[in-house]
């Protein structure tokens, strides 16, 4: 069985006790199962970073191989150029990028340097998983250095189109980096399409179909692959944590009141000032919700060595005291704004308090809040979802009040229809939203990218540039089960690569889903 190889910007280091998240949970079980190699950057920020060898931590099954990285690293390549460039121009706000080619050169270095520090970690027959934005060009730098595994590449966030791309003189260099990768994933069919006609211009790729691209005669599948939470896990967690005192304190506080929520970082894209607008907005037309109803606003602080985040938190600050200026009565606040972080099992509880989420980034990759919103209501009174139409999410959650957080006005009317939905309604609209996440989890996400990689290995061989550098793998036909449910039901094949280049083609039941078989 083929071990699972994930690089990412930052590693959940066991002594850390940071697997809380979706994609520790779901690659730390593939890789439990599997056997498997976590490597990235360890957090921390040393002089001599460059000359420390990898830190190597050992626990179920699972190694975690870490590096340092040295001041400047940290500033140019993950500040400015990660944060600054491709953060912004990825979420198509190209205006909030500040470009700087010493950047991009360190950017570069960096992944170069990862690829250097993996390569002789890595044995014949892995399989490369490396995750998001931060490391785009290290498809490339593995090859360049010789490495042949299979290797996916999955985006975490929005893919922009190529006009927008365009606005920074790396990122065709960027494309054509991605496309010495097997499998590409995606959370949307949007980003998809975007990437496609970026490798079409920037790479020469020609699209064949199912989402295939020819790349000088190689082959790159791409996919979608939407990022899933644990629905049921998440539902108990929220009935549990509505009970806990501070959910009591928070529903006395409130009585009365039905409560808005929003939950997110302090992010030029998550669209916060439009949404304080939007509040303004509903109280200014429907002045009979004052006393009515009140936002709890919850925007921890992040990247604050970042110039636009701090000049977003100056800008939030102002604008939620003069809302609360402007509307508050002396017993009661429209807005209640918290700008630190709040432990993930209490926003559980308030979620399933709350009358209504209020999700409206300006642009989001997917935006998981909007599915935990969901998973955490009573089923018998559930609250309503507002939902941007930019968020990634919004294509499986389409019974959400889909609005355009640009539009004030508009989110003001949600807010009203929202608050004032009939029972009837809500569990409709609940119900519908339930059923597109209930049968999705992000074990079964990381199974159906594994499973599509090692398909892609196994076409990706096709070499009709008679590239000799390169060596082919097999072209090998692998069976789909028609009948298998959308990501959980995936099957997987191993394929077992020899030193010498070749393949064999070795089928095998990898994690599959109970009642899937191959045929």
């Amino acid at each position: 069985m083929n071990r699972l190889v994930v690089v990412s910007n930052r590693v959940p280091l066991p002594s850390s006790g940071s697997h809380a998240g979706g994609l520790a949970v779901a690659l730390d079980g593939l890789m439990e199962k599997r056997g498997g190699l976590w490597f990235g950057w360890s957090g921390a920020i040393v002089p001599n970073a460059s000359a420390n060898s990898v830190c190597v931590q050992h626990e179920a099954g699972v190694d975690y191989a870490t590096i340092d990285l040295t001041p400047e690293e940290h500033e140019r390549y993950y500040t400015n150029f990660s944060n600054s460039v491709l953060w912004p121009l990825l979420h198509t706000m190209p205006e909030a990028m500040q470009y700087d080619r010493r950047d991009a050169k360190a950017y570069r270095e960096v992944n170069a340097r990862i690829a250097a520090t993996l390569q002789p970690l890595l044995r014949p027959t892995d399989l490369v998983w490396i995750h998001d934005f931060h490391l785009m060009s290290l498809p490339n730098a593995l090859r360049q250095r010789g490495v042949q595994n299979p290797i996916g590449f999955f985006l975490h966030v929005p893919f922009a189109s190529a006009d927008v791309l365009a606005a920074a003189p790396e990122m065709g260099a960027l494309v054509r980096d991605l496309l010495h990768a097997d499998l590409i994933g995606f959370q949307t069919e949007n980003d998809l399409a975007n990437f496609a006609a970026a490798a079409d211009l920037f790479g020469n790729a020609v699209r064949l179909a199912n989402n295939v691209l020819n790349v000088n005669g190689r082959r790159v599948r791409l996919g979608v692959f939407p990022v899933e939470i644990e629905p049921h896990g998440f539902a108990q967690l929220a009935e549990k944590m509505a009970k806990s005192p501070e959910a009591e304190r928070l529903r006395a506080s409130i009585a009365g009141q039905h409560m808005i929520l929003g939950v997110e970082r302090l992010d030029p894209t998550k669209g916060l000032l439009q949404r304080l607008a939007g509040l303004r907005r509903l109280l200014e037309v429907h002045p009979e919700w004052i006393r009515r109803t009140t936002l709890l606003q919850i925007a921890a602080i992040s990247r604050k060595e970042v110039s636009t985040y701090r000049a977003l938190r100056t800008a939030l600050d102002r604008e939620a005291g003069s809302l609360n200026a402007d509307l508050a009565e002396p017993d009661w606040l429209p807005l209640r704004l918290v700008s630190r972080a709040v432990d993930r099992t209490l926003v559980a509880g308030y979620m399933r308090i709350a009358r209504v989420g209020l999700v409206t980034p300006l642009r989001d990759g997917m935006n998981l809040v909007a599915k935990e919103y969901v998973a955490a209501q009573n089923p018998a009174d559930p609250g309503v979802l507002i939902l941007s139409r930019f968020a990634g999410a919004a294509q499986q959650l389409d019974a959400a009040l889909l609005i355009n957080p640009h539009d004030c006005d508009a989110m003001g009317d949600a807010l009203n229809r929202a608050l004032t939905m009939p029972l009837a309604e809500r569990r409709e609209r609940w119900e519908s939203m339930w059923d597109a996440i209930q049968d999705r989890s992000p074990i079964a996400w990381g199974r159906a990218f594994v499973a599509s990689l090692l398909r892609a290995a196994s076409i990706a061989a096709v070499n009709t540039s008679g590239d000799s550098e390169r060596p082919a793998r097999a072209n090998l036909t692998l069976v789909q089960d028609s009948t298998s449910a959308a990501y959980a039901s995936d099957y997987a094949a191993d394929i077992r690569i020899n030193e010498r280049g070749g393949a064999e083609r070795e089928l095998t039941a990898m994690m599959m889903p109970e009642g899937v078989k191959l045929n």
